[in-house]
Parts: structure tokens; sequence; C-alpha cells
């Protein structure tokens, strides 16, 4: 008798993961049938009711794409990133949207800034940590065979191999300190109307020096400031990626 009580208690407990499971295989067999609305109402109700993931938010992104809703499936595919910078597909994905979209780049001023963020950004913070941790324990062995060995060769790796090392358990520490500032310190935003003619105050421009500039659908920005009054509605001052910064109103734009 307690065996069978504890087997229907597992079994309780078990039928929200195999529902779960089932909820995602309706719609990953709607969108495989090319049924793309019913496999999006699927994949957005389980975003709701279950939680988010960086692989259900790729999943979005897709089925908007197929959709022909280029901005969402780039406002999906950066959550998707930014739960998971190693997300291969959703950063793939997001290149090729933005390509049809005719994005900008929107990584930095530089080439080499655009680098060193897109290599950083390829693995998460905590992923960086365990490199940095590891390579800091390697550096120790080597500082270890350098002190404690007589062998000359092997002393002249524990010391240059020990070097190499710690500058290495350095730039992982960064590198780990840069993805976390910038999934959890970041305020990014998506532009979703097709185009969006900002503003140098929080108000519709009253003339033509008061228009900044203007940025197109899909473009990423940070929020730097906000302000809300009955008269003017709320907006929110906008940094883009070559630093330019300039207000619009806060519906013209979703937060990533």
């Amino acid at each position: 008798m307690k065996q069978f009580i504890i087997t229907i208690l597992l079994a309780v407990l078990a039928l929200p993961l195999v529902a779960d499971n089932a909820n995602i295989d309706r719609a990953n067999k709607a969108y495989k049938q090319e049924l793309y609305n019913e496999a999006l109402n699927l994949y957005l109700q389980e975003a709701e009711k279950k939680g988010v993931s960086s692989a259900l938010y790729c999943n979005i992104g897709d089925t908007y794409y197929r959709l022909k809703d280029n901005v969402h499936a780039v406002l999906y595919y950066e959550r998707a990133l930014l739960l998971d910078p190693s997300n291969s597909d959703a950063r793939f994905n997001l290149e090729f949207v933005r390509g049809k979209m005719q994005l900008p780049d929107d990584a930095g001023d530089s080439w080499f800034s655009n680098w060193v963020d897109q290599t950083v950004s390829r693995l998460s913070s905590n992923a960086w940590a365990i490199i940095a941790i590891v390579t800091f324990l390697l550096f120790l062995a080597g500082v270890a065979i350098y002190m404690f060995m007589d062998n000359v060769l092997m002393r002249k790796i524990g010391f240059f191999g020990g070097a190499v090392l710690v500058v290495a358990s350095i730039l992982a520490n960064l590198a780990a300190f840069h993805v976390y500032h910038k999934a959890t310190g970041g305020n990014g935003a998506i532009i979703m109307p097709e185009s969006v003619t900002l503003s140098t105050a929080p108000r519709e421009p009253r003339d033509k020096e008061e228009e900044a500039f203007e940025l197109q659908q899909g473009t990423r920005v940070e929020i730097v400031d906000s302000i809300a009054d009955k008269t003017h509605g709320k907006w929110l001052q906008v940094s883009t990626a070559g630093g330019h910064k300039a207000w619009l109103k806060a519906k013209d734009i979703e937060v990533i």
C-alpha cells in the first residue's frame, strides 16, 4: 500500500513536467506544419505560464520571422541572447534578420570594439568565471613547478606558462564582468515603428531644430533616462551605438 501511494504521488508530481513538454511539442508540431500563428500562441503561453528560457525565446523569434514580423523576431533573438549569450542559433538568426532589415551595426564605433564585444558575448558570465578560476589554478600549478622543480626546462615552462595563464585569468575575469554588466546593467530596447524621429527635448518637436535624428525599425538603443507628465506623457532618453542621445515616446520601443 505504501509503495502504491508513493507511485501515485510521483505520478502527480510529474504531471506538470509532462504538460510542459506536451505544450512545447504541440508548438513545435504546429511550427513544422507551418501553422505559425498557432505555434506562436503556444510558445507565448508557455513563456507566460511556465517561465522563459533562451531556447524558448529563440523559438518565438523564429516563429515571428516566419510570420514576416522581423522587428519582433529581432526583439526575441535579443532576449534569447540576454539570457544566454552562448546561444549560437539566436546569434546567427539575429545577424541574418538584421541583415535582411539592412540595419547598421550597433555593437560599437570601431571594428575592434565590435569584434571584442561579439567574441566575449559568445559565452555567459558564468562560463567566463569558470575559465578565470581554471586558468588561475593552472597559474598556481605553474608557480609550483617553477619553485619546486629542478629541471631547467620545466622551470621555464612553469614561469612563462604561469605568466600567460595569469594574464588569461585576468582577461577572463574582465570578460565575465562585461557580459554580466551587459545582461543586468543595461537597458536595451528595440525601435518598433517603421521609423521614429527623435527629439532634443521630452516632447513632440516644435520645429526642425528640435528634431534630433531618425531611427529605423529594429534599431537597438539603450535607455538612459525617463520623464513623464500629464502634458507630454512618458518620454525616454535613449542612446545609440554611436553615443548620440535624444528623446522618444515610451510606446515607440520595447525593452529587451
